[in-house]
């Protein structure tokens, strides 16, 4: 089994908050910080659409040890070049209270196209989030395991929720960028496609009827990429601390493997109706790991946690083939102690103060730097 499991590479791409820690407020600082670092960054740290957030992307990574060790340098080296600029960054997925009107759009064409074909909805798109890339050489593979894989993506989102708020106010939702997000078009769960053709003739569709001009604008939940040979898993909130967003990403490569383990079996899991699904995201992204969601299979509602468990058993065979048994077993503490939007809630609860959860997203994206 270990021979089918070693070349799941793994990837993260992680968007951090760029902030004042006088003030609490985003600041919109990331090409100075990029210009003096820029030796250093070379292409792993980069800006994003507004520059008070900034990008960075591991290495590719073997397993989950290696990606450790690449994502606690990079985390510590922009951390240290923000504060080198007494400034300082969080990991969530939106900010407990800055308002997207007071943002600055990076100078790039890239950026300003973007703002212009979305207009009032893309100025809003104040959020942050984490893609993680599992390598899978085969095209055809690919599209088999991301029809698969959508079934799973509200269960990851839960363990990542971490935007609980919106200019200053509690929302009602653990994963509030999950709403915002969606207000773009070509995203959510994707539909199901039958081969690596038939989604290549969407993809023309689309370009031939001047929709999009390159596939990256596609911005669904799951995608296969558009360059490299991965699947690319973009659902999740920007993980405040290190262990959870290493833990997320060993379950996904854990499912990717299980289900390619079932399909040399000629067996798969089954494709559900994508409405069905949606229904899941909505409870995911409303209640996080509080939430009941529709176990599909069963056709009634259970617990996320039950269902959690459940999972973690389905994949437990790879675990260990995979060297992902610690981070696999973190996914408890999380369920036990909850994600960091319900961290940020009891902060809020207990001291009525919104700035306080900032300084203390800034103590916990810190907290595993080594």
């Amino acid at each position: 089994m270990l021979k089918q499991l070693n070349n799941l590479t793994l990837g993260v791409e992680e968007e951090y908050q760029l902030i004042d820690p006088k003030t609490r407020e985003l600041t919109s600082y990331i090409t100075e910080i990029l210009e003096d670092g820029s030796v250093i960054f070379r292409d792993e740290v980069k800006p994003e659409l507004l520059q008070s957030q900034i990008e960075i992307g591991s290495k590719v990574c073997r397993d989950l040890d290696e990606l450790k060790i690449d994502l606690n340098r990079l985390r510590k080296l922009v951390k240290g070049y923000a504060n080198k600029n007494e400034l300082d960054i969080i990991a969530a997925g939106t900010h407990p209270f800055s308002h997207w009107k007071d943002q600055i759009v990076t100078d790039k064409e890239r950026y300003h196209g973007f703002m212009d074909s979305t207009q009032y909805v893309g100025k809003r798109m104040l959020i942050f989030g984490m893609h993680v890339h599992v390598g899978i050489k085969s095209s055809e593979l690919r599209i088999d395991i991301m029809n698969q894989m959508r079934y799973f993506m509200p269960h990851i989102l839960a363990l990542s929720t971490s935007s609980p708020f919106w200019q200053g106010n509690p929302t009602g939702f653990k994963s509030f960028r999950s709403i915002i997000f969606e207000d773009l078009p070509r995203t959510g769960i994707p539909e199901t496609f039958s081969s690596y053709k038939d989604y290549q003739s969407y993809v023309k569709t689309l370009i031939k009827s001047n929709t999009i001009d390159e596939p990256t604008k596609i911005w669904w939940d799951i995608r296969p990429h558009s360059i490299y040979p991965t699947l690319e898993f973009r659902i999740c909130d920007c993980c405040t601390r290190m262990i959870d967003a290493l833990s997320i990403a060993a379950l996904i490569q854990a499912l990717v493997a299980k289900l390619i383990i079932l399909r040399n079996t000629n067996q798969s899991w089954r494709n559900y109706r994508g409405s069905l699904i949606h229904e899941n995201k909505w409870r995911a992204t409303k209640d996080g790991i509080n939430a009941k969601l529709v176990d599909l299979g069963k056709s009634k509602e259970v617990a996320y946690k039950k269902l959690m468990l459940e999972m973690l058993d389905f994949v437990d065979e790879v675990v260990d083939d995979l060297g992902s048994r610690k981070y696999i077993n973190h996914i408890n503490n999380i369920l036990t102690s909850g994600s960091s939007a319900d961290k940020q809630l009891q902060i809020f609860k207990d001291t009525k103060n919104i700035k306080n959860v900032v300084d203390h997203l800034i103590l916990e994206t810190a907290k595993d730097i080594v």
